[in-house]
């Protein structure tokens, strides 16, 4: 959270469609348009104004409160060729600083939003003859999304994976999206799992560890896990990320340095 001596709201919350208890889908549109462009697998801050609290030991100055903005990154799941609004995928975090608060909203109310999406994690750099196998936990199929919305369809990649691991049925964000694409699209492959439904879930059930034990990858997606032709990004629950990121090493998988990226790209969040 930042203080600011003149904090201003800047965007609106267009829609707010949650999916569960848990999980939402939020579309904000900033006053100033067309947004600046950004690359899909990038995050942007969105905020929102608050009363700022004294510090220890401070007394809180007399009249009305001092506002800041409270802020949070979050990765983008929209396209950049849509200019007019963002589109992110969130959990609601118990106890947190402001996700609570962001579930409040309704469709119209007012936030704030940074003039900037910044980050690394995309597919610059990686040569178009790839395989790619992207591995998400709750709302780390984000920047996927993003990549499938903008990419898909035009020979960005060889094939694309996308492994989605989540608790409950429920919590499968952009589910009917991601079955449409794969219907229409031979080289996209899409791989639900869910790790506490009941009977009643009939697809695979595990971590998403177990997709890429031995042959699995083979046997579901019909793709080999080989470090030669294949680069694997890593989204979502840290323990997720360092588990995946142990059993890839051994197989020729490395993240290499920042002057020489490796096979393997990760992002570690909740």
């Amino acid at each position: 959270m930042v203080d600011m001596d003149e904090p201003a709201v800047n965007a609106t919350l267009e829609s707010h469609q949650d999916l569960n208890e848990r999980y939402a889908i939020l579309r904000v549109r900033p006053d100033h348009r067309p947004i600046p462009a950004f690359t899909p697998g990038q995050f942007i801050q969105l905020g929102l104004q608050q009363p700022a609290q004294p510090r220890p030991g401070e007394e809180a100055p007399p009249g009305p409160p001092r506002m800041r903005i409270a802020k949070r990154t979050y990765s983008i799941a929209s396209s950049p060729d849509d200019r007019e609004r963002y589109e992110f995928f969130l959990t609601l975090v118990s106890g947190g600083r402001l996700t609570p608060e962001i579930w409040k909203i309704e469709a119209g109310g007012r936030c704030w939003i940074d003039s900037k999406a910044l980050g690394a994690f995309t597919l610059d750099g990686v040569p178009t003859t790839k395989d790619l196998v992207m591995v998400a936990t709750g709302t780390g199929i984000s920047p996927y999304v993003s990549m499938l919305r903008t990419f898909g369809g035009k020979k960005r990649w060889n094939r694309f994976v996308l492994i989605h691991g989540v608790r409950y049925e429920a919590d499968l964000g952009y589910r009917a999206e991601l079955e449409e694409r794969a219907k229409s699209d031979a080289s996209f492959r899409y791989v639900p799992l869910v790790s506490r439904e009941p009977e009643t879930w009939k697809g695979l059930k595990g971590r998403v560890q177990t997709v890429l034990e031995g042959a699995r990858l083979r046997e579901i997606a019909g793709m080999e896990l080989d470090p030669a032709s294949c680069h694997v990004y890593l989204c979502g629950n840290p323990d997720m990320v360092q588990s995946v990121r142990a059993l890839l090493a051994p197989k020729g998988f490395d993240a290499g340095t920042p002057a020489s990226p490796g096979n393997v790209h990760f992002e570690k969040y909740w």
